[in-house]
């Protein structure tokens, strides 16, 4: 980016603007990598975490916290990953209102090969950034995102 329009952008944007900007940059990053698996890098964060979970599957309430999206955005993002066979949605023994969200075997392929086409992205961004900085900015970025305090202004 040239020196002006930096300078320019950090006198003038919020903080969530910027995180913004760059997440737009990041997924556009991460969706050309992994675009010939099929997924967005959206879809392949959802798979990533039941693939972390596959012991113990996530009811869509666990799993839409752990992604930290509110349960509508979930069920709008695991619509076509359900209708596609990559995901399925199993009722509660104990609670049948509630349902956990399952990788069917497709899924787990799915997220396997998305996995290996996405390190190419998480390479590039090191390289890029510095392993040092993005190690910095991952742990500050979780930090934000898990930080229940910034959820709203209401105390």
């Amino acid at each position: 980016m040239a020196k002006d329009r930096k300078q320019a952008a950090c006198e003038t944007i919020c903080s969530a603007t910027a995180m913004r900007k760059a997440s737009r940059r990041l997924s556009q990053l991460y969706d050309d990598a992994i675009e010939t698996s099929g997924l967005k890098t959206t879809q392949f964060a959802i798979l990533a975490e039941l693939e972390r979970r596959s012991k113990t599957p996530p009811t869509m309430a666990e799993l839409a916290q752990a992604l930290v999206m509110d349960r509508s955005a979930l069920g709008h993002n695991l619509r076509p990953l359900e209708r596609d066979g990559i995901i399925v949605l199993q009722g509660s023994d104990e609670d049948r209102r509630r349902r956990h969200v399952v990788a069917t075997p497709l899924g787990k392929a799915k997220c396997r090969e998305a996995k290996r086409l996405w390190k190419k992205a998480q390479d590039r961004f090191e390289t890029v950034f510095g392993k040092t900085k993005a190690a910095s900015l991952h742990a500050i970025l979780l930090e934000i995102a898990y930080d229940d305090r910034l959820a709203t202004l209401k105390d």
